[in-house]
């Protein structure tokens, strides 16, 4: 049935499968696509929506490296909003709120067109290895795939455990079954592994809903997209969510299913999400609190399902149902179905190389859930940097990595392997120590002529950068040198409460003054004439403006990142021996053992090796 070899077989069609499967084979490598049902392909288990905090940016960098995930979150977008736009460009992270059902139809259609990549419906219940090499995969019917690289993207289906109250029963979400026979294969090999859990809310009827009785949350007024490319357009028309609060008649009515809660009777054992607690976590956790939010979310342009984000939870249904009728708004609702919680399991990702490719077994790359992480956002990186590899590993090209200064990818995938993680692992901009530099907008810049090298970004895609980077550069350097006279720049800066100027200056450093906007400079004459002359669209005007506004705080932390990069440059040798440091803490030995650094930046930033160990490892390598 299969004769030929596979260069990348990617097991697992979730946003990390996804991702993987389109790099590898846009690359030029012949790729199939294992996954138990092809009907759920890109399936959103939970939140209809894509972005938000550091993963807008994550987002970003997919699509400027040359993923798919930033298309498809434009194409199936019913809300787009730019979130902290309070605070400074750093922390700028857009989301949309997605449609379901399109992102999925939408993301099918993209594989389905993408050549070099096959597909096949069925279970893998195993892995083929030959001294320590991947050479394919077994399914549950007994069939054999050969493949030169395997990535792993179970998600949660690997012997997933669903939990709603005193119930529980295998699945890999509602509705799905869970995957068995690659842990035990991994077990086998010498792999550790952990089990994690994640919950959902429960899904209602809209047309139960009281909206009068609830806060609208509409889009921007002026929305974005995600997308570099202009196959896309921002949205003209949006839905809106809603947003309403729990009570402590809500917080008395869940308490009362607390002794049935799997979280609390010792049913679930595993570690849940911190940043994403259920609903009976929040309420045990923050007992001070009488109310917590919770957002009414439609799950498409046209159906009347709704995700009551906010309120997942593992409770019995009845008590999900009794507690949910005491929110405002929600007195006559009706369910599609229960929240529940699922466990699954997980390998600790220090098991692998930069590259996501495991230590043990040469060929095999991890992406997704099974590394610890949480979020279609954090799934998709992975799986895009997994199939990058995937497919230069078999084209016998140098692997593909980014460092902590070049991209939120970077920091999640250095987190993961050099610290591991003992709980779903979220991106959060507090994460990443140069998030001024890995904005998001300028993710094209730091990425794009890396995903063309690699051959996933297409020519049209970098010619577009550069054009964007060449107009926003000079506008820049206009405003370096042309000067403005008081007469023109006085009124301007009276309006706005700034000081005025006793003489000719550079518009530069007076644009580079905290309350003065684009729109002021504008009403300078030969502002607004170059911008017409050279046809400046709103992407280049706002690069241009954080450019001339944040000079002083990127270049401080380029110079940060360039010093620390130089540590970068001192490689470790592979296998290292760090029992005969003596002089080193246990601890340290233990931890740089087990995890074996590539450089001596990334041995200083595994939790519990300090400053002295690196000294004494530093000297030790200066021999």
């Amino acid at each position: 049935m299969f004769n030929e070899v596979y260069d990348v077989i990617v097991v697992g069609a979730g946003h990390a499968g996804s991702e993987a499967a389109a790099a590898a084979a846009n690359m030029g490598s012949k790729t199939l696509l294992i996954t138990m049902n092809l009907q759920n392909i890109a399936q959103m288990s939970c939140n209809p929506a894509m972005g938000g905090i550091a993963k807008g940016q994550i987002v970003r960098e997919i699509d400027a490296l040359g993923g798919y995930s930033g298309i498809v979150s434009d194409t199936s977008a019913i809300q787009f909003k730019m979130l902290n736009k309070s605070k400074g460009p750093a922390m700028w992270s857009p989301r949309v709120q997605s449609d379901r059902m399109r992102f999925a139809e939408d993301w099918r259609l993209l594989l389905e067109q993408t050549p070099n990549l096959d597909f096949y419906q069925e279970m893998v219940s195993g892995l083929i290895i030959d001294n320590h090499k991947i050479v394919g995969v077994k399914t549950s019917l007994g069939i054999e795939v050969k493949a030169k690289t395997v990535v792993l993207t179970n998600g949660t289906f690997l012997n997933g455990l669903i939990h709603i109250g005193d119930k529980n029963f295998g699945g890999g979400r509602a509705g799905e079954r869970a995957a068995t026979g690659i842990t035990e294969d991994l077990i086998k090999l010498g792999f550790d592994s952990g089990r994690m859990k994640t919950g959902t809310p429960p899904r209602v009827d809209g047309r139960s809903l009281d909206y009068s009785k609830m806060i609208e949350q509409p889009g921007d007024e002026n929305p974005e997209k995600f997308s570099y490319l202009d196959v896309t357009k921002p949205l003209t028309e949006q839905r809106s969510c809603h947003m309403t609060y729990t009570s402590p008649e809500v917080h008395d009515l869940l308490r009362e299913g607390f002794d049935r809660s799997p979280m609390f009777n010792g049913r679930i054992k595993s570690v849940g999400p911190r940043y994403c607690p259920s609903i009976e976590d929040k309420i045990n956790r923050f007992a001070d609190k009488d109310r917590h939010q919770l957002f009414v979310e439609p799950e498409g342009w046209n159906t009347v399902e709704v995700y009551v984000n906010g309120f997942s939870t593992s409770l019995p249904e009845d008590v999900q149902f009794n507690a949910l009728r005491s929110v405002a708004g929600f007195e006559n609702v009706k369910f599609f179905r229960p929240g529940y919680a699922i466990e699954y399991d997980y390998f600790p990702p220090t098991q692998l190389k930069h590259t996501l490719e495991t230590k043990l077994v040469e060929g095999l790359y991890f992406a997704g859930q099974i590394n610890g992480t949480t979020g279609y956002e954090e799934a998709a990186s992975q799986g895009l940097m997994a199939g990058i590899n995937a497919s230069l590993k078999v084209q016998e090209r140098d692997p593909f990595t980014l460092k902590r200064d070049e991209a939120y990818i970077g920091v999640l995938i250095d987190d993961l392997i050099t610290k591991g993680t003992e709980e779903p692992y979220r991106m959060f901009t507090s994460r990443a120590e140069y998030r001024t530099l890995l904005r998001q907008d300028n993710a094209d810049f730091r990425l794009t002529p890396k995903g063309y090298e690699l051959g996933l970004a297409s020519e049209k895609r970098l010619k577009r950068m550069e054009e964007k980077q060449s107009k926003a550069s000079n506008f820049v350097q206009f405003f370096k040198e042309t000067s403005v006279t008081p007469d023109e720049i006085n009124p301007i800066l009276e309006s706005k409460d700034s000081a005025k100027v006793k003489q000719q200056d550079k518009m530069f450093k007076l644009y580079a003054r905290p309350n003065i906007t684009i729109e002021d400079m504008r009403k300078v004459a030969s502002v607004d004439a170059y911008i017409s002359e050279n046809n400046l669209d709103s992407e280049i005007i706002e690069q241009t403006e954080i450019q001339v506004k944040y000079a002083g705080y990127i270049e401080k932390e380029k110079n940060n990142a360039d010093k620390l990069n130089r540590l970068e440059n001192v490689k470790i040798p592979s296998n290292f021996d760090y029992s005969k440091l003596k002089s080193m803490s246990m601890e340290a030995r233990q931890k740089l053992t087990e995890i074996q650094p590539v450089t001596i930046s990334q041995a200083s930033r595994i939790s519990g090796v300090s400053p002295n160990d690196i000294s004494v490892l530093l000297v030790y390598l200066g021999r």
